[in-house]
């Protein structure tokens, strides 16, 4: 399996390329050159898999066994999932009145991430041990993207993170996850910033290829395509816990509610429905509504300002995943891709084709979500459930409530529940409920901290640049390939 730029302007690579790579050398994200199509009697065997299985499985046709042997594929994917703390990993809850809850949050941070980051972290480890290499990982978070990233490096040998966190932006929980890590191993800066201006100077250094190459930087956010390979597993999961049956022709669709930010998992929905995974897409989005824009009425532009919201961890201006849809959606057509995306980067503007903007149409519809309807949705679920929901999860049931209220027939429907209400007390309360905080999540109020601020007056890029090279300086001579 080969991976190209979504820009069509770099070399294919194979999945160990596009695993150390952020970006594209070209400015775009690395997309498989091929889908393998999925028949009936696929989905119908990989139906009854456990979800580390369904991983395993779903990985195994984008990993050749030239790259990862089976065996060693089977001890990566089970050594990911060691410490989750539900014994299937990720599990349905079916609440009343149709709501079905799907909990990716069982991981040691309370968060989705940690199943992606888990996997990609073992894939990491595999392939530095054999090519005796130490890399720099850099992570701009918005709140739990870092923390799952640090969880799942902390303390390993040949790997140093870098994680960027928006001071003041995340919830107190979330700070604490990252800032009481005191492995050497772990560099977090506090920037005076939102999550998209954060990402600026990680998209300058990362533009640097020579500084990259030289420094064996690369990414763990959800431009790194193995991310997003581990993510489709929640959408076949989904489908096959809430599919009536398996023996319709055609098979029945299910309907995948999916909060999102950055878009990586609504691209991962996208692309398991290219495979053949009979799923209709919501993106439910908060106030910051790029995204439901573009979906509505093509406009993919950026709004005056981040409007912070109680689902924090997407609030978001940059959705740099849509850029991996508009590419499946045009028909792999790199050139309306990079067309779109440079225009996007000089004007931070653009109106999609009218016939990108079909196809987008046609395989995803939108809602945005208030924080009105957060906290209203959260109070209801209680109430009718005694179910905690965080307010990412609730911007999800919040469409099925909607639907559910407005009496529409619809398809069986899955609401993916990206965190743990444990992870966000000031929206539980805000909601009027009471939060239910985990010990090993209070314990982390009386650990030491170490975070290194990036004031407004600061050279960012600088900075980030200056700890790479001391990274680099401390680890020549200890591995054969190091950074020179």
């Amino acid at each position: 399996m080969w991976y190209i730029s979504t820009r069509g302007m770099a070399p294919r690579v194979d999945f160990e390329g596009a695993l150390f790579s952020g970006y594209a050398p070209d400015g775009g994200l690395f997309m498989p050159e091929e889908l393998p199509p999925l028949g009936r009697e696929t989905l119908r065997q990989w139906s009854a898999l456990s979800y580390p299985s369904l991983v395993k499985e779903l990985c195994a046709l984008f990993i050749g066994p030239e790259l990862i042997p089976r065996a060693v594929f089977a001890d990566l994917i089970y050594q990911a999932f060691r410490r989750f703390r539900h014994r299937e990993v990720v599990h349905l809850s079916r609440l009343k009145n149709g709501l079905n809850v799907l909990e990716l949050w069982h991981g040691v941070t309370y968060a989705f991430k940690d199943l992606s980051l888990c996997c990609t972290a073992q894939f990491l480890q595999y392939f530095l041990e054999k090519r005796e290499k130490h890399i720099t990982v850099v992570v701009g978070t918005s709140g739990d993207t870092g923390s799952a990233a640090i969880e799942s490096v902390q303390g390993a040998k040949n790997v140093d993170i870098i994680v960027l966190l928006p001071k003041g932006h995340c919830t107190k929980i979330q700070e604490l996850q990252m800032t009481t890590v005191l492995k050497e191993n772990v560099h977090v800066f506090g920037v005076e910033g939102n999550s998209d201006e954060l990402d600026e100077p990680i998209k300058a250094v990362f533009a640097d290829v020579a500084f990259v190459k030289k420094h064996n930087l690369m990414s763990l956010n959800s431009i790194n395509w193995s991310r997003i390979l581990v993510q489709m597993a929640h959408h076949f999961f989904a489908y096959f816990r809430c599919v009536p049956s398996l023996d319709m022709d055609p098979l029945p669709p299910v309907e995948v509610v999916v909060p999102t930010g950055a878009a990586g998992n609504l691209a991962a929905g996208c692309l398991a429905q290219k495979m053949g995974l009979p799923i209709r897409l919501v993106a439910a989005v908060n106030h910051n509504d790029i995204i439901h824009r573009t979906v509505k009425r093509g406009d993919f532009s950026l709004s005056k300002t981040v409007k912070p919201t109680l689902a924090s961890a997407m609030d978001i201006q940059v959705p740099y995943n849509m850029e991996r849809i508009f590419w499946l959606l045009s028909g792999s057509d790199s050139q309306v891709t990079r067309a779109l995306m440079e225009q996007f980067e000089r004007t931070q503007s653009v109106s999609l084709p009218e016939e990108l903007q079909s196809k987008l149409s046609a395989a995803v519809t939108s809602e945005s979500v208030s924080d009105e309807a957060i906290t209203q949705t959260m109070g209801r679920c209680w109430e009718e459930n005694q179910y905690l929901l965080c307010p990412h999860s609730a911007v999800a049931v919040s469409y099925h409530y909607q639907q559910m209220d407005r009496q529409q027939p619809s398809p069986p429907r899955c609401c993916l529940a990206p965190a743990s209400a444990a992870k966000f007390p000031e929206a539980v309360l805000a909601a009027g409920l009471t939060p239910q905080i985990p010990s090993e999540v209070s314990a982390l109020e009386k650990k030491e901290t170490r975070c290194t601020p990036m004031r407004k007056s600061d050279d960012w890029t600088l900075m980030l640049r200056d700890t790479i090279e001391d990274i680099g300086q401390q680890w020549r001579g200890h591995f054969p390939n190091a950074p020179e």
